[in-house]
């Protein structure tokens, strides 16, 4: 499971490099779910090769050398690290906001209390679908829904925020505003939107992404709702909302999260192994912390992939033109996912730059 919590917008360090504001850590891949949309394929069992809790102190301790970002504790399950409460204890001392993403199945009154102990501010739950048939269909597991519903239940109980992830495809792009009244009952303080994107388990269901006329029209209602709603309503994997915000004259709005794609821009991905990536979705190397003894700002800011990805000027396509390639960056991921090049243009876009002429 995959959460982001939406930073501030990125402003550039004197060096030119967006400071780093987020980071995701995949604690561990293994899993209970056998969701369609899995960017791991993530199973139910043990993975070799996975950061121990002393690479884990190392790197958390190497992180806030530099910097005091979102640290994002995700899996596969984090809770099936014994270890989890140790590494988010650190992260909290260090001075870093610890959130967790959960799938909910390990949550009850006792690991509720061990995550706040450990200074975990925030987690997120995942609704796929408007009702339990739905949801458990797209997560693979029958009794899925009911896990996350008595999840929800505890965290409200233990005093645990949390916000509910939602990942957008064909299948429920037309529910969606059934299902943010259901968010706000549950509860929850946000919501937070995955645009589908096919990597991992989810390459095979590529069928299932909605067009890109669907993104914008779904983007054009993400913007107008996220202006009236009791709760924020971000969204991730559609970075073409900053442009939609933005033409709309909405800005940075309240709860709007429209801060384009991250990837290298505030933003790192360290996978199960230590690899570092751009995102979870694109396994476009940074780095690797076993090899690079564990220098976070060295990946980051040094690392040739980063700076491809931050020369937006440079990006092929439209992407590179677009009036909005700052604010936006297209969805790195996804062109990857649909042409082998991670610096091509956002294919689900409609968006034509001024002055260029429709293909």
């Amino acid at each position: 499971m995959q959460h982001h919590p939406h930073a501030a917008p990125t402003q550039s360090s004197p060096n030119g490099i967006p400071p780093l504001r987020v980071v995701a850590w995949e604690t561990t891949r293994q899993c209970a779910m056998a969701c369609k949309h899995c960017r791991g394929s993530a199973r139910d069992e043990k993975y070799q090769g996975e950061l121990d809790t002393a690479e884990g102190l190392r790197f958390i301790e190497n992180l806030a050398k530099f910097a005091k970002p979102i640290l994002i504790l995700t899996g596969g399950e984090p809770m099936f690290r014994s270890d989890i409460y140790e590494l988010a204890k650190r992260g909290t001392d260090l001075g870093l906001r610890v959130v967790m993403a959960p799938c909910g199945h390990l949550l009850n009154d006792d690991t509720a209390q061990k995550l706040l102990a450990a200074g975990v501010q925030h987690i997120s739950l995942s609704i796929d679908g408007p009702d339990a048939e739905s949801h458990d269909n797209f997560r693979g597991v029958p009794g899925a829904y009911e896990v996350v519903m008595r999840a929800m239940e505890v965290a409200k109980r233990n005093g645990l925020s949390f916000q509910v992830n939602t990942t957008v495809s064909k299948l429920n792009v037309d529910a969606l505003p059934r299902m943010l009244e259901s968010v706000i009952a549950f509860g929850a303080i946000s919501w937070d939107l995955f645009f589908l994107v096919p990597t991992g388990r989810g390459a095979a269901i590529k069928s299932l992404e909605i067009s890109p006329e669907r993104h914008e029209v779904a983007l054009d209602w993400v913007a107008d709702t996220a202006a009236q709603s009791p709760i924020g309503i971000h969204t991730t994997c559609a970075p073409h909302y900053a442009r939609v915000v933005r033409q709309k004259g909405m800005g940075r709005g309240p709860g709007r999260g429209a801060s384009g794609c991250m990837a290298a821009r505030g933003f790192l991905f360290v996978s199960h192994r230590g690899m570092v990536q751009p995102c979870g979705f694109l396994e476009a190397e940074f780095g690797d912390l076993r090899k690079q003894d564990f220098n976070v700002q060295d990946i980051y800011e040094n690392s040739e992939v980063a700076k491809s990805m931050r020369d937006v000027d440079h990006f092929h396509g439209k992407c590179g033109i677009c009036e909005f390639r700052n604010a936006c960056g297209g969805c790195r991921a996804r062109a990857y996912g649909h042409t082998g090049d991670w610096l091509e243009s956002e294919p689900f876009c409609i968006h034509e730059p001024k002055g260029v002429a429709h293909p």
